[in-house]
């Protein structure tokens, strides 16, 4: 059986191009579950909006990296222009998506190691990221409990406004 799930930042999940709700409406929301394996700095981890401290959700979005980016530096900067200062070489920079896309391997591990999908479709602003693609799949076969992993990474279809798009097809006429 062939297994797609697409993973939205921010929550939202689809499995075979149907959206997934649940029974508790919460379906998707990996966001606010701990990051898995966190290293010693990385606890006990922000304070969350949602009450709690450590969720993914403080690790993994574009205000998580900017803040992992200015305790390390001291500066304030975007999710695009630390991408693109590490593109030059900076190794601030560099070491800020090294921490991020080792964080992403961890968090999407976890979900290889629940579902087992075939492919994982990121959305969302961060999904823009282009060696993440690269990078995670190589980094989440360490986390990932099985000898080998064909899961495949890819960014969603009509990149960072897919979410927005697909929300818009649910809306009733």
């Amino acid at each position: 059986m062939f297994l797609r799930v697409e993973i939205h930042y921010g929550g939202g999940i689809a499995i075979n191009q149907q959206v997934l709700t649940g029974i508790n409406g919460i379906a998707g929301e990996w966001g606010h579950n701990p990051l898995p394996w966190p290293q010693t700095e990385e606890l006990p981890g922000q304070p969350c909006y949602c009450g709690k401290q450590g969720c993914i959700e403080t690790f993994l979005s574009g205000p998580g990296m900017a803040r992992d980016y200015q305790t390390n530096t001291g500066q304030t900067l975007s999710p695009p222009d630390i991408v693109a200062l590490a593109e030059t070489g900076d190794d601030t920079a560099k070491a800020c998506l090294s921490r991020y896309t080792d964080r992403l391997a961890r968090g999407l591990s976890s979900i290889i190691n629940v579902l087992d999908p075939n492919v994982i479709v990121l959305g969302g602003g961060m999904s823009n990221i282009a060696q993440l693609y690269s990078q995670v799949p190589h980094l989440w076969e360490q986390y990932v409990f099985s000898d080998r992993v064909n899961t495949v990474l890819k960014p969603a279809k009509y990149g960072d406004s897919s979410g927005v798009r697909g929300a818009a097809w649910l809306w009733p006429i």
